[in-house]
């Protein structure tokens, strides 16, 4: 992932909770920027990275990661008290995403998506447990006439309680009912077939070892940094392992939509 230096502070979107802002880069790139000093935490962070790198490597739409520092400079010429703060408890680096001038929110009412896309992307977030791509919070864009994937910061849910990582790892994912895409996802068995094999261990353990040294805070579960990228690496290698039950779980939420 390619690192920018964040040059000015645009706009907050107000829309999340985390208080993500537009910003322009030295690159002269314009990005969201996700805030490691959030309410969340960088756990959110480690999500977005882990989970974002996971959609590229299947080929999944999403618009570039990068990572991103930030000055506590920038605190100085904003207004907002509440904004003042998050900057200069995000000082150094944090994560944006490529913004999308012009992108509108996904209304399945409004576009229906290719099968074998909306099959994969269904895949995807039983998976890494995706909580948040429902109706109410598509967190899908479209641009110029694509689907786009954002928001990836409420998956991997299991890292809150690594204690029962390894149970988490085998039980299906009951809320990919609720998923946006999933009345057109009508051959999740052929996502499947076709993205499990892009996820082997190497894949995985070079997409957890970009996550930040920062990000990792000290967790008693574990006696250092290296043990907990183990940690993520052991958990979506048996989450793929025992993926049957995921799957199976997708497919009877499809069947009930039908």
């Amino acid at each position: 992932m390619r690192t920018v230096h964040a040059t000015r502070y645009v706009t907050p979107l107000r829309e999340g909770g985390s208080l993500p802002a537009v910003i322009e880069a030295d690159d002269d790139g314009m990005y969201v920027m996700k805030f490691r000093g959030a309410g969340q935490g960088p756990k959110a962070l480690i999500a977005e990275l882990i989970s974002g790198e996971l959609a590229r490597v299947l080929g999944l739409p999403m618009p570039e990661l990068v990572f991103a520092e930030l000055d506590r400079e920038f605190a100085r010429t904003e207004p907002d008290p509440e904004i003042q703060d998050l900057i200069r408890a995000s000082e150094g680096l944090n994560l944006a995403i490529d913004y999308l001038p012009g992108a509108i929110n996904y209304d399945p009412a409004a576009m229906r998506p290719d099968p074998a896309l909306a099959s994969r992307i269904v895949w995807f977030d039983a998976c890494i447990s995706n909580v948040d791509r429902t109706t109410r919070n598509t967190n899908l864009m479209v641009w110029h006439g694509k689907l786009y994937l954002i928001d990836h910061g409420a998956s991997l849910y299991f890292h809150h309680d690594w204690a029962s990582a390894g149970d988490a790892a085998a039980k299906p994912f009951a809320m990919i009912r609720d998923h946006v895409l999933l009345p057109f996802a009508t051959d999740i068995a052929a996502a499947d077939a076709e993205l499990a094999p892009k996820l082997d261990v190497d894949t995985l353990r070079a997409i957890v070892a970009q996550v930040p040294e920062a990000w990792l805070l000290p967790d008693p579960a574990f006696a250092d940094t290296h043990a907990q990228r183990e940690a993520y690496v052991d958990h979506l290698q048996q989450r793929l392992a025992q993926r049957r039950v995921f799957v199976e779980e997708a497919l009877r939420a499809h069947a009930a939509h039908v």
